[in-house]
Formats: structure tokens, sequence, C-alpha cells
């Protein structure tokens, strides 16, 4: 109110004044061209001139609102059409998540063609097509989202992965995902897929040289990496005699193992699941020899008893030596199960079969293996020992079932 009051004063005031310079001087204009002449005052001059721009306005204003109306059909009808869009794409969406595949596609297809973003549509719809088994749709599915959006051939490149992938079209999927990682190097989506490839068909030499990748891009947890990195050489190393032609000679055999065994990083040259199949691949081509010098290094560098288990298995180029290798451990280490279990083994290749029998009983008390109750059985029966391997069989069965109940039993026949 008070804002009304001193608009109107200040109103007043200005008429008022502008009032008294009209009267005082009307002031004079004279406007000229060729043989025509307008004279007037300047206060008429003045009225004219806002009198003609309130005019222009008001048919300017005329002239856009008569093309108004058709603006407003075509606002009207794209935000129409992007309300469908919108629900049917929810609706696709929907019936995607609870299995719908049929359904789920027909919407999203349907969605795809009035939507700001296609792609997002087609390459969902696409995965309902491939659910319902039609290769061949999802593939055309997925090149309209190429054509609708070029700059997302990443995201639709990895979707069609997934798909390949899933269908087991292993090449073509490989293929893929080597253009996809030129186009974008650390996507761990790529990365991670490619990684299943390659476990897939059994690439093992790819997958090692992709294991730095995997790391650095943190694809993996750390014990996963560590489990495939495991898993690779230990297939790599198995691969190495299976890809040799088929007349390789025991020396070229052996270079190819050696070859793999040394591309094995350090820390993983003491794993005893890794060193384990390579002696026993040594043994398989009759490498025995050199076998047990890569074990011996191994267990002088490193103690571990299941690599002192596999140096029992092998028979070396001198058994007396071996065995008095074996021997010098004792001091450090004499109540290890696996090396009286060894011991006893390599007392039997050198023939002393009472020394044997002492290391297999010793290994038994400290840990009843089943490997070891088998040696000592086999070796009492060698020796005509029955009543003493009746025994051994007698105290197994006890620790065995150590609870058995009470219950009749027959007599004993001579």
């Amino acid at each position: 109110m008070k804002k009304l009051f001193v608009f109107l004063l200040i109103f007043l005031v200005a008429g008022a004044w502008l009032g008294q310079m009209m009267v005082q001087d009307p002031g004079y204009v004279l406007l000229a061209y060729k043989q025509t002449t307008i004279e007037t005052s300047l206060w008429v001059l003045l009225l004219l001139l806002i009198v003609g721009f309130a005019l222009g306005h008001w048919l300017l204003n005329l002239i856009a609102g008569a093309r108004l109306p058709g603006a407003k059909v075509r606002n009207w009808q794209s935000r129409r059409s992007q309300r469908i869009s919108q629900k049917k794409t929810l609706k696709g969406m929907v019936a995607l998540s609870e299995g719908n595949w049929w359904k789920a596609q027909r919407f999203l297809s349907q969605a795809a063609e009035r939507s700001d973003l296609p792609a997002i549509n087609y390459m969902a719809a696409a995965r309902a097509a491939q659910e319902q088994g039609d290769s061949t749709g999802a593939d055309a599915l997925l090149q309209r989202a190429r054509e609708a959006t070029p700059e997302a051939e990443v995201a639709i490149g990895l979707t069609q992965a997934q798909l390949q992938l899933d269908r087991g079209q292993l090449e073509p999927c490989l293929a893929n995902l080597i253009s996809l990682r030129r186009q974008a190097p650390k996507n761990t989506r790529v990365l991670r897929l490619l990684q299943q490839v390659y476990v897939q068909l059994e690439d093992w030499l790819s997958l090692i040289q992709l294991l730095p990748e995997l790391k650095r891009q943190h694809v993996l947890d750390t014990e996963a990496l560590n489990a495939l990195e495991h898993q690779c050489h230990l297939q790599r190393l198995q691969q190495s005699l299976t890809t040799l032609e088929g007349d390789a000679d025991a020396q070229q055999q052996l270079q190819a193992l050696s070859r793999s065994w040394q591309a094995i990083p350090v820390h993983l040259q003491r794993d005893s699941e890794l060193v384990g199949r390579y002696t026993e691949l040594m043994r398989e081509i009759g490498a025995e020899a050199e076998a047990e010098k890569v074990l011996l290094d191994l267990i002088k560098r490193h103690w571990d008893v299941r690599l002192v288990e596999c140096y029992g298995l092998l028979a070396g180029q001198d058994a007396h030596q071996q065995l008095e290798n074996a021997k010098g451990w004792l001091k450090k280490h004499p109540d290890c199960a696996e090396l009286e279990l060894t011991l006893g083994r390599l007392s039997m290749r050198n023939a002393h079969w009472g020394q044997a029998i002492s290391h297999f009983e010793r290994s038994f008390e400290l840990d009843p293996r089943e490997d070891t109750f088998s040696e000592l059985q086999r070796l009492l029966h060698h020796l005509g020992e029955t009543e003493r391997a009746a025994q051994l069989m007698q105290t197994q069965l006890g620790r065995l079932a150590p609870g058995l109940p009470s219950l009749p039993l027959p007599e004993k026949t001579d």
C-alpha cells in the first residue's frame, strides 16, 4: 500500500512538472522530405512516437500469436511421445527383471523409437531376445543401437561380448573384446570378460600376459588374482608337453618343460602343487635326476614338508647321496612325519629294509596317514612278517573306529 502511494505521488509530481514544461515551452519540430513538410510541437511528436511503438509491439505479438498454436501442438506431441516412451521403457524393464522376455523385448523396442537414449532400450531388448534364444534378433537390435548412438560403441560392444560369451561363441567374443580393449584399454569390464574368455579357451599364455593389467586396474581382488596366477602357471606347465610334436625326443621334452618352469615367477616356484606337478612331469619323461636337483635346491632355500615328500618319490642319480641329503634334514626337523616317510622310501631304494620299517613306523606314529600305512604294509608283506603286518592292520582299524560298540563276536579258530 505504501509502495502504491509513493508511486502515485511520484507520478503526480512528474505529471505536474511535465504539464508545466508543456505550457511554458511546447517546442517546435519541422520534418521536411522533398515537397512535403510536417510541423508540430515536440510533445506531440513524442506522443506519436510512444503510440507508434505500442502499435508496433502489438502487431509483432499478433504475428507471433498466429504461429504459436503450431509450436504448441508440436511441443505437446513431443511431450506426449516422451511420456509414452518412458511408460513403455518402465514396463519393459519391469518385464525384463521378472523374466518376461517377450514382453520386455516388445516394450523396450517400441520405446527405443521415441526415446532420447535409444541405445539403452535396444541393449536391454537385445538381452531379452537373447534369453528367448533369438541370437539373430539380439544382434540386429545391437546394430540398431550402434546406428542410433555411435558414440556408445564401447557399451554396446560390451553387451554384445557378454551375449557372445553366454552363447559360447568364444572366438567372435575374443575378437570383439580385443577391439574394445584398443578403444578402452583400462575398462575393467573389458578386462574381466577377456579374462573369462581366455580361461574358457584355455589360452593360458595370453592370460599370463594379461595378469599385470588385471592387477593394475584392480579387476580382481588379491586372493582371486593369486588363485588365477597359480592356475595359469599350473595349466601352462601341463601344456608344455602336450604342445610338442609327437616325435619329440626326451631331450626336447625336457627343454620344453624347463622353459615353462623358468617362466614361472620365483615366488610360485616354491608352491608345493606346482613343484609336485613339475616333478611328476619330469618323472613321466624319465628326467627324475634333473627333478631331484630342482627339488633339492628348493628345499635348501625354503623348507616345505610337501616338497620333502615329493623328494622321496624321485629316483635321483645317486640313491645313497639322496638318502644322506634327507638324513641331514633330521637334525633341524626331528619330528616331521613327511620327512620320516621320505626317509623310509629312500631307505627302500637303498635296500635298507630295517631302516625303512623304522622310518615308516615313526612317520605313522607322528601322523597315521593312509599312504604311510600302505608303504609299511607292503614292505612287511614282502619281508614275510605277516604277524607284524596283521598287528599293524589291527592298530589301523582301532584308529579308524575307536568307538565300536561291544557286540558278540565268533570264536577264533586255529
